[in-house]
């Protein structure tokens, strides 16, 4: 089929293309929708490349009986055809913009719809709400038209091709156009009629755009200023309710402009979202629009909504899932809504394009702050022979070439969201460099709509500043470290607010210091908040694996080129939205109150409003609980002080505190007073805990009983050591016992810095394996033993070291044990700092298959890391080895449990336990690290014969640097000098 190459024209975007407008779906006076959903079991033909398509198929009497059908709206790879393909910046085709490859895969569409007589000599119009990547269109045989933007609708009128009956619609998708180089956000690449297709019959004259805007007046008066642009000669009468169907205040016409003042007015925010309806009537239609009454403003560098210093708690979103890919429906999105709301996010930003038109009302009804996104993303320059980021990254930008594209998504984006309360802000896009189409944008979006604040975060990469960036409001960064952040406070002279558009990357065990950055926001009032990167993970899945296992694939699964392996496995939670162990610190971290102990002796509190527009008795509840090494002291429920948004209150909880070393914690528990459409009453919103007594050194006795001291036989290698029920071979060379027989049954040890690498490790990796820590072993300087009364003492010094490297660490060990088999164990460590930190230090027991139950003292029952433990609480846990697996569909380290006192494995017969002296990090797995390491997906693993236990003196945090920063220096296990004394009693 020949056709006109308006794909490779930038000059040419659209061809037959109505006016854009905002989303609107038009009733009649009877209320019944003037709008047909054409969606449904489409004829569909995929070819090579547009040459390949017949070109009759367009005429209404073509044979399509032989055509495949597909539904609309889906993407034609979740159907079989093509195939999937994920990048991340790498274009999928050369560059060569605007020219895209030849072998173009193309997708063609058929439809019927019928018309009545009345309707046929209506007005009639094609809403196309997202096409990847761009569409030509005939109904009945004749070209309506051909657009392109992806992730935005495209409206036609064909009020002259229909007629009274049926009508024959035709649509050709090709996969590629010059577009695509605007595209390459970070994600799976899809195609085909992803959205819906509406069918809209208007009379001759209507509205056919609106634009509400809202101010707010001293007094608590509300003003909603409407706009209202006909095609023909039309009468609008508007009427503004508020949520009990109650007329308000009344439309005062002036120079064009309704004007609705609307007294003691209920404002909208993400806590309140609290909406009137505007209703647009003329003599034939009825157009409905949700108004939340709000103001957004910056007053000295700070963001305020309403008069509120604000802080904006966000997700990164796309349109996703592993069976229908970019096509989502409404439950689909509230499920999203759902978890975020409970999980306490506030915001969204739609990345990196306009989420499905709807979607922006779903976020007005149930209240998040959101983002919009042009669609618009052009970092495939970055991989161009001799590119970087400070010189080639904007160049398309900059060279004109797609300077109309630019300003043409920018304003499909602004003009169809414009009337949502929920939009905050306008994006320009995402990283394609600044340039002048920017400058141009951005200036074009200042002037449409003054009344909300833009942000766009690649300008930061015009080091040159040689572009005008004053119609940016924001200044956006991605990862920033926390030291960049107190750097741009700590300049003196005016500042824009600071705002991470990207920060904590959450890909696999992560991300792991939220923390550290919610301190920042909270301490600077400039500092309006952040988004996480990103919020679930995009897979397609592919089935399920014998072992029961879904089998989601990632980039390279597919057999395309290129791709970027698992790197969009990078969100909060999984595919299927079971949320991942990060989502739940996010949680915590935001939650709604902080507390701080005041008086530990007096069990004083201040309980901090961390909500920007509730009062805190009327959002919280409150329960707490005291446990000494998990044992329950006392419970209850305390009243909640009324506390504005950001002051605090104190409260005083009844305990009686033990006179004992154990270590007693104060848990409180924060819940949801009343409900919210997607929030039950009683929901846990999360919680504080705080120690209140204990010792920080226990007191580990080498003596446990009055057995008769162990005997020692020399071998030329091994010391052997027995009592009556057990047998311990120490190896003199390594340093470690290498066989612990008891029982029946036998474990062995050994020192263990490595880990399977996580996600967020992917960068030290490279270090680490440099340093050859995967093949790291243990030899000794010395050994000597004595025997001690009732204990045999045996002493080592010991170099941990790897082939081809020098030295990593040097420690003397003391073993005691005594007759009972108890081993206790001290450690004094010099690790050589010209090395990279390491992993983790600890030992590794490898213990019988079915030692399955474990209890442990310490952070739980969550995994948790030395920077990522806000998700949980010291306790008293008990588990099974395998629900202590979290499983990543990278496998990766997994299962740690930060700041133990205690842990134990067995089989309720035979078992080991494990003291500390201070606290140690523990972990059991069915699998070896190793297998963890190796293996690509999770549904690939093999359990081994054997269960692995891990005791760290520490294990490093897993942090962000998947793609933010490197982990801080206090959670990397980066000492010089330590020591540690642990205890293994059997």
């Amino acid at each position: 089929m020949k056709l006109p190459n308006y794909y490779e024209d930038p000059n040419t975007l659209h061809v037959g293309t109505c006016e854009n407008r905002s989303y609107y779906i038009p009733y009649g006076q009877d209320l019944n929708s003037h709008a047909t959903l054409l969606s449904g079991d489409w004829r569909f033909g995929y070819y090579p490349y547009p040459e390949a398509v017949p070109a009759d198929f367009i005429n209404p009497d073509f044979d399509d009986s032989s055509m495949d059908t597909i539904p609309v709206p889906s993407c034609w790879q979740c159907h079989g055809y093509d195939y999937h393909q994920y990048t991340n910046v790498n274009y999928p085709i050369p560059f060569d913009p605007p020219y895209v490859p030849k072998e173009n895969a193309s997708g063609a569409y058929r439809t019927t719809f019928t018309l009545s007589a009345e309707a046929a000599k209506q007005r009639n119009f094609l809403y196309f709400e997202g096409v990847d990547s761009c569409f030509y269109v005939w109904v009945n045989g004749k070209f309506v038209g051909y657009s392109q933007v992806s992730h935005s609708s495209s409206e036609f009128e064909i009020s002259s091709f229909v007629n009274e009956g049926t009508n024959t619609l035709a649509v050709l998708v090709l996969k590629w156009c010059d577009g695509t180089y605007l595209e390459d956000q970070d994600k799976l690449r899809m195609s085909g009629i992803f959205r819906d297709v509406l069918l809209l019959t208007r009379p001759k004259s209507f509205v056919r755009d609106y634009t509400v805007r809202t101010f707010l007046k001293d007094g608590g008066a509300g003003v909603v200023r409407v706009s209202v642009e006909a095609d023909g000669e039309i009468s609008p009468v508007l009427t503004l309710c508020d949520a009990d169907k109650n007329p308000v205040g009344e439309a005062v016409l002036a120079d064009g402009v309704y004007e609705f003042t609307v007294l003691n007015a209920k404002l909208w925010t993400a806590e309140t979202p609290y909406l009137y309806t505007l209703t647009i009537s003329t003599a034939d239609e009825v157009i409905t629009q949700a108004v939340g009454i709000r103001e957004v403003y910056i007053k000295d560098g700070v963001v305020y909504v309403n008069g509120q210093n604000l802080k904006f708690r966000g997700t990164n979103r796309h349109d996703s899932d592993p069976v229908t890919g970019y096509t989502i429906s409404k439950e689909q999105a509230i499920r999203d809504l759902t978890l975020m709301k409970q999980f306490n996010f506030n915001a969204i930003r739609t990345s990196h394009y306009p989420n499905a038109p709807w979607f922006t009302e779903l976020c007005d009804r149930y209240g998040f702050y959101v983002i919009a996104e042009s669609d618009i993303e052009m970092h495939g320059y970055l991989s161009t022979y001799h590119s970087d980021r400070e010189n080639t990254l904007g160049l398309l930008d900059e060279g004109g070439v797609f300077t109309e594209a630019v300003l043409d998504r920018v304003q499909r984006n602004v003009i169809r969201d414009k009337n949502h309360p929920s939009v905050l802000i306008w994006s320009l896009g995402n990283e394609a460099g600044f340039g002048y189409a920017y400058q141009n944008a951005g200036r074009w979006t200042k002037e449409y709509d003054p009344t909300r604040l833009t942000h766009y975060e690649s300008s930061t990469w015009d080091h040159s500043n040689r572009f005008d960036k004053s119609m940016l409001d924001l200044y956006s960064r991605m990862y920033a470290t926390t030291e960049e952040v107190d750097s741009y406070f700590a300049e003196e002279g005016p500042k824009k607010p600071f705002i991470q558009c990207e920060f904590v990357h959450a890909m696999g065990n992560g991300p792991g210091d939220i923390e550290d950055y919610y301190q920042q926001i909270m301490k600077y009032d400039g500092f309006c908040g952040g988004f996480v990167w990103e919020w679930c993970d995009h897979a397609v899945n592919q089935g399920i694996a014998e072992n029961g296992k879904t089998m989601y694939g990632y980039g390279g699964d597919f057999g395309e080129y290129p791709h970027d392996g698992n790197f969009c496995m990078d969100g909060l939670v999984y595919p299927d939205r079971t949320p991942h162990t990060g989502v739940y610190e996010w949680k915590n971290v935001v939650r709604p109150v902080r507390a701080r102990l005041v008086d530990a002796h007096k069990v004083t509190l201040a309980l901090k409003n961390m909500l920007d527009f509730t009062d805190m008795a009327d959002a919280i509840t409150l329960s707490y609980e005291c446990k000494a090494d998990g044992e329950l002291l006392c419970s209850g429920e305390i009243a909640v002080p009324s506390t504005a948004p950001h002051t605090e209150s104190e409260v005083t909880i009844p305990v009686t505190l033990p006179k004992t070393a154990a270590d007693c914690y104060l848990k409180l528990t924060y819940l949801t007073k009343t409900a919210h459409e997607l929030v039950p009453a009683g929901h846990e919103v999360g919680f504080d805990q705080f120690l209140l007594s204990g010792s920080a050194v226990r007191r580990l006795n080498t003596v446990t009983d009055e057995a008769t001291a162990p005997t020692v036989t020399e071998g030329d290698r091994f010391l052997t050591v027995s009592g009556e029920e057990f047998t311990y071979q120490y190896d003199t060379f390594t340093g470690i016992f290498s066989s612990l027989e008891r029982g029946g049954e036998t474990i062995s040890m050994d020192y263990s810095i490595f880990r399977a690498p996580t996600d967020n490790d992917r960068n030290i990796r490279e270090e680490w394996e440099r340093a050859n820590y995967h093949h790291s072993q243990t030899r000794t300087y010395t050994t000597e033993y004595a025997i001690d009364g009732q204990t045999v003492q045996i002493t080592s010094t010991v170099n941990l070291c790897a082939v081809t490297v020098q030295s990593i660490m040097k420690f003397t060990v003391i073993w005691t044990i005594d007759g009972a088999g108890t081993i206790t164990c001290k450690i004094d460590a010099k690790r050589n700092t010209d090395m990279p930190y390491l992993p983790r230090f600890g030992v590794e027991l490898t213990l019988p298959k079915s030692w399955q139950q474990v209890s442990y003292l310490g952070y739980g029952p969550q995994e948790c890391y030395i920077d990522k433990h806000h998700l949980a609480w010291f306790d008293a846990f008990e588990s099974t080895v395998e629900d202590m697996h979290e499983d990543y569909i990278k496998p990766q380290e997994n299962g740690n449990h930060y700041h133990c006192r205690k842990a134990s494995v067995g089989n309720g017969t035979n078992g080991v336990t494990a003291y500390a002296a201070t606290s140690f990090d523990f972990s059991v797995s069915n699998y070896s690290d190793y297998e963890l390491a190796v293996k690509k997906h999770n549904y690939e693993l093999e359990e081994s014969d054997f269960v692995t236990m891990h005791l760290d003196y520490k294990n490093s945090g897993v942090g962000s640097n998947s793609c933010g920063p490197q982990l801080l220096p206090q959670y990397q296990m980066n000492d010089k000098e330590f020591e540690w004394e642990y205890q293994l009693k059997f």
